[in-house]
């Protein structure tokens, strides 16, 4: 096989450069269990450490519902004004098992089907990212009706209820939740990140240390409203790092790995 000549080799190594520091642009949208600990940005912060780029925009406020995006076009706004490569939906706690009351189920599924079709027209990937509950029967009928949605709109449902379980059986003394008891904490932000980070590229990554340098919101962050914010910007009353041990890390990939 004849050699290519110099030029060509090198045009060959820039694209394959250029395709390998392809930066993913994601575009989450949810409520405080999205922006309490900030996960887009561990997120962020977990690809740079595996030689990955993602960018993260947030699309949130307190307590909000997917169908509260739907209504007030803020998804459509986001998506016309930015190329995103993926939209991460995440739905107030429980709304798919009834959480919000029984009449506000079909308005749910509208909106998650009503997203899932705009991300696509704006040439993004929809993931169903899940929520949780505490307790193992509820946690079970969470997941199982994620899954159903998600395939029912041919989306990737990320899991995050039954892997929880997991963890509170077998490291109960993880951060797993915040201060409240209610919004996630630390462990189960990182665990969120690692699940999203295999539905994204593939494959878990390698435990190894992780500091996360955004700021850190709590659950009265100020999101009263819908708001737009990349992942890394800094607001007033924000903690502005956090770093994971690579014991840390590796425990946690453990219960993400885990079926």
């Amino acid at each position: 096989m004849r050699a290519l000549p110099w030029f060509a080799a090198i045009v060959l190594l820039l694209v394959a450069g250029t395709a390998a520091a392809a930066t993913t642009r994601l575009l989450f949208v949810g409520n405080s269990l999205t922006y309490v600990g900030n996960l887009p940005a561990v997120l962020d912060a977990l690809a740079a450490a595996n030689g990955r780029s993602t960018s993260s925009d947030m699309l949130v406020s307190a307590g909000a519902t997917l169908a509260e995006r739907v209504r007030d076009g803020s998804v459509d706004r986001a998506l016309a004004a930015q190329q995103y490569d993926y939209v991460i939906l995440q739905e107030r706690g429980g709304n798919l098992i009834g959480a919000g009351g029984d009449a506000a189920l079909p308005e749910t599924k509208a909106a998650h089907e009503a997203l899932a079709l705009l991300a696509r027209r704006n040439g993004a990937e929809p993931i169903l990212l899940g929520t949780y509950q505490g307790m193992p029967q509820p946690s079970r009928a969470l997941v199982a009706a994620e899954s159903a949605q998600a395939k029912r709109l041919s989306m990737t449902h990320v899991g995050v209820s039954q892997r929880l379980q997991a963890g509170l059986n077998s490291a109960p003394d993880a951060e797993w939740f915040a201060a409240d008891h209610v919004h996630p904490g630390p462990d189960l932000t990182l665990l969120d990140a690692l699940l999203l980070y295999r539905a994204l590229f593939g494959i878990l990554p390698p435990a190894s240390a992780l500091t996360v340098e955004a700021p850190l919101y709590g659950a009265h962050a100020g999101f009263a409203q819908a708001t737009l914010v990349r992942a890394g910007s800094a607001r007033v009353g924000a903690d502005t790092a956090f770093r994971y041990s690579r014991e840390r890390v590796e425990r946690v990939s453990m219960i993400a790995a885990s079926r």
